[in-house]
């Protein structure tokens, strides 16, 4: 089968994913049955290449500010597009929809939050009201062409993020997208299993399943646990404290606001997606009404012990607050020695010398910081499973094919021996431009479709 045959039949249903299996990132997958196809995500990475990191490395080329998965194999057979599911506000799972929208031209689902997120995006990159974009609530199913889809509310580091069962009269398909179990996710309801366990009575064929902590023993950090390790850490510092973290993490920056509210400072936020993110939060009633946010700017008069600032820029990147702060050029405050900053994120890699060159800066001026390794108490959760939540899971749903996704190599083939263990009969580890055939035989099909990056933003 060529690629120009590549379509499926009422008897097929296929997975094939463009981006974000084999990478952590640039997220881009399609279900294929009947003549259509349902893409689910379009996101985007930062400062990468248009190969592999470790080709990147050999032939030391140039890194693009802004690189999603190159989405022809869909834009070229657009009218067969029945529809974009955004699983939640992610940019590795959001990002390139405004770019890449165009190409497309079909319709948008999502939830309320993440559709606000998006339509910011969309009028600050200037394209309006262009994209229709069709709001869906928690456990509502939705015909999207010859799909039918339901929304399932999955814990994750933000609001409203959603696992899904895609159902076809070839199969069923248990896509999970991002998420762990976390009983005390701070936004949103607890993780409730119920829902999960339900699973195993409604045939599922296959589970497309979250790998990215698929190497890691144990469960995940619940956000509860990360608030409390954060307000020890506040509550023993005297001077300001600066908090890294990523700008989407609504829970975080919601633990930090309550953190700054009982150990009497005021909150603030320096760096516009920050800004950007909490005013969703507030737009779709997910921000606190008792937790004010102060103007950036009316730090510089308070007194140090009366500031918790979160800031942007926990990467290291070179325009970010956090930098800026480091430089003393950010133009709200400046930081002095006995100050705090935290860093609550993990290290994507590929980032680790920038940061280390960002904590040199600070300690050169005898400015504190404060990293996961440097303290027993958590100060950052992961939003993705673990080793003992991927078997419970697999355990709960009982897919007769296991799909790892959303990880390099190693995740996914960590993700696949979890499967392995939960008794899961099939087990198909691929890579981007592999198709998944889950019915009506179970197949993997190497590099049926060539895949690839490009460049969505070039510095």
């Amino acid at each position: 089968m060529t690629i120009q045959t590549l379509n499926p039949s009422e008897k097929d249903l296929w997975f094939l994913p463009l981006g974000g299996t084999g990478e952590i990132g640039m997220n881009m997958n399609l279900y294929g049955h009947a003549g259509q196809w349902l893409m689910m995500d379009c996101g985007i990475t930062f400062s990468a290449p248009l190969c592999t990191e470790a080709e990147a490395k050999t032939l030391n080329l140039h890194q693009h500010d802004v690189v999603a998965a190159d989405p022809s194999f869909i834009s070229q057979r657009k009218e067969q597009l029945a529809g974009i599911v955004i699983t939640h506000a992610h940019e590795d799972h959001i990002g390139a929809l405004p770019y890449l929208w165009r190409r497309f031209k079909c319709p948008v689902y999502t939830t309320k939050y993440t559709a606000e997120i998006l339509r910011r995006k969309l009028a600050r990159d200037g394209f309006g009201d262009n994209i229709p974009i069709i709001e869906v609530a928690t456990g509502e199913r939705i015909d999207i062409g010859v799909f039918n889809v339901q929304w399932l509310l999955i814990t994750h580091s933000l609001p409203e993020p959603h696992a899904f069962v895609i159902r076809t009269p070839a199969g069923n398909v248990f896509h999970t997208a991002d998420w762990k179990i976390d009983l005390a996710p701070v936004t949103d309801k607890p993780f409730d299993a119920h829902t999960f366990k339900q699973l195993a009575k409604q045939d599922i064929l296959a589970m497309v399943c979250d790998s990215t902590n698929a190497t890691r023993e144990g469960h995940s950090v619940s956000e509860l646990q990360c608030y409390q390790g954060l307000k020890q850490a506040v509550e023993n510092a005297e001077g300001r404290v600066v908090v890294g973290c990523f700008s989407s993490n609504i829970a975080r920056l919601i633990s930090l606001a309550k953190i700054a509210k009982e150990t009497g400072r005021y909150f603030a936020l320096f760096g516009r997606s920050l800004q950007n993110t909490v005013g969703a939060a507030k737009a779709t009633g997910h921000w606190p009404d008792d937790l004010p946010v102060l103007d950036a700017f009316n730090c510089g008069y308070l007194l140090p012990n009366e500031v918790l600032a979160v800031a942007t820029g926990s990467q290291g990147e070179p325009r970010a607050a956090l930098s800026q702060l480091a430089k003393d050029t950010y133009r709200s405050v400046a930081l002095e020695a006995g100050d705090l900053v935290i860093f609550s994120s993990i290290v994507i890699p590929g980032n680790e010398e920038s940061i280390e060159n960002l904590i040199k800066a600070y300690t050169a001026r005898n400015i504190k910081t404060l990293q996961a390794d440097d303290t027993d108490m958590p100060i950052h959760a992961s939003g993705h499973p673990c080793q003992e939540e991927l078997k419970q899971m697999y355990n709960w749903v009982q897919p007769q094919i296991a799909i790892p996704t959303h990880g390099e190599i190693e995740h996914l083939q960590a993700n696949a021996q979890m499967a392995k263990l939960s008794h899961v009969p099939n087990r198909l580890t691929g890579l981007n431009g592999d198709l998944f055939k889950l019915a009506p035989e179970i197949k993997l099909v190497k590099q049926a479709v060539k895949t690839g990056r490009i460049a969505l933003q070039q510095t």
